[in-house]
């Protein structure tokens, strides 16, 4: 837990942002550590990648004022676990999907998966933004709570931009004009809403849910960054991300922004189809291997498919000439054939007179109609005890 001694002492609430937190609060792990200043509210992110001389430059400005800078904690992998299947269980109805979202949990690098997964499905991208945003908001202030911080989230307060930047510039000062001492009181107001037992378990709305509509894209209003107070060696290490780069990744310790997240998307398309690509050379190669190859030796008894196709078709065409000639020439030997013998018979006959055939006069006789069958009579046998007349 940070000290509470400060040399300087604010005048009003810390104005913090909500979705830098949270930006902070997720990527905060093993390799990167995050800061945030106890006297004017802003955020330290210690990049590895600056050169080594302003890194020593801020170590030995955090060991310095060890009292002034607390360090954020690391985002462990059961929390997010926790954090993954919360929503699944709580927010996910669809079994399939639920399914999926599960295994995608169990497995590798799953945060990044889990995000990849929610950004195909456009039915769970609004539920999830939701849902984690009430949650890492509950996280958030129950850590400042418990190291202490007076603070108002910027989102939340309904003061116009200019008088939000002269709190900011005043932070200091004791002497100020009356509209700066008004909105002072309404942020001690709203600072106290967050230490109530609401803020950490706020109820369900009560009533008909209201219609659902069309939401408006509205950008929300934030104002400038304003610290008086930062040292020079900190200075290149102030964690200032847009609110737009945090819409969607923040969840993520590898993407940081969802242009990031695009790209590793398109990546892996082209890391899938280059494989595909490959496992098709392999099997037409291992189709080649498993090919038997050609004898050398050629069967006596095995048919020659030398010709091509040409060859025989010009065979079946000599062979349908062929048929059609010797059937024509057949039928012309017919009738020459058959001249001959009509000429001999015709020969025979006048040589031979035929005598005059006598007809045999047989009286009709009717037909005999064949029998009918009839049926059969049945005999009726008077039964013992009656008398027949």
């Amino acid at each position: 837990m940070c000290a509470n001694k400060m040399k300087q002492e604010a005048q009003n609430p810390l104005i913090l942002r909500c979705h830098r937190l949270m930006e902070a609060f997720a990527k905060s792990d093993d390799e990167r550590d995050f800061y945030i200043d106890r006297l004017e509210g802003f955020l330290i992110y210690i990049d590895l990648d600056k050169p080594q001389a302003e890194l020593d430059a801020l170590q030995e400005e955090l060991e310095q004022n060890a009292d002034r800078y607390c360090q954020i904690p690391k985002l462990s992998f059961y929390e997010t676990k926790k954090i993954m299947e919360g929503f699944v269980n709580e927010k996910v109805y669809d079994i399939d999907t639920k399914e999926k979202l599960l295994d995608i949990i169990q497995s590798k690098e799953a945060r990044e998966n889990f995000l990849e997964f929610i950004y195909d499905h456009h039915a769970e991208q609004e539920k999830w933004q939701q849902f984690y945003q009430e949650r890492s908001r509950i996280r958030i202030i129950e850590w400042l709570r418990l190291n202490h911080f007076h603070f108002v989230f910027e989102e939340d307060l309904d003061l116009p931009r200019p008088l939000v930047e002269k709190l900011k510039h005043s932070l200091f000062q004791t002497k100020v004009g009356k509209d700066i001492l008004t909105a002072r009181k309404n942020l001690f107001a709203k600072a106290k809403t967050y230490y109530s037992n609401e803020a950490l378990n706020p109820r369900p709305k009560r009533g008909r849910p209201p219609k659902q509509a069309a939401k408006p894209d509205i950008e929300p209003q934030v104002t400038i960054d304003i610290f008086t107070t930062v040292p020079p060696t900190v200075r290149p290490f102030l964690f200032t991300p847009d609110l737009q780069a945090s819409h969607f990744s923040a969840f993520s310790s590898k993407f940081d922004s969802e242009e990031d997240l695009l790209a590793s998307r398109r990546q892996s398309f082209d890391t899938d189809a280059s494989f595909s690509q490959k496992l098709a050379s392999l099997r037409s190669l291992s189709s080649r291997w498993l090919e038997p190859e050609p004898s050398s030796e050629k069967n006596p008894y095995a048919m020659d498919n030398s010709f091509n196709d040409d060859d025989d078709d010009d065979d079946d065409d000599f062979d349908d000439d062929f048929s059609d000639k010797k059937s024509k020439k057949a039928k012309a030997a017919k009738p020459k054939a058959k001249a001959p013998a009509k000429a001999a018979k015709a020969a025979v006959k006048a040589a031979k007179p035929e005598k005059p055939k006598t007809k045999r006069i047989m009286p009709k006789v009717k037909k005999e109609t064949a029998p009918t069958k009839t049926k059969g009579l049945k005999k009726i046998i008077p039964k013992k005890g009656r008398i027949t007349k």
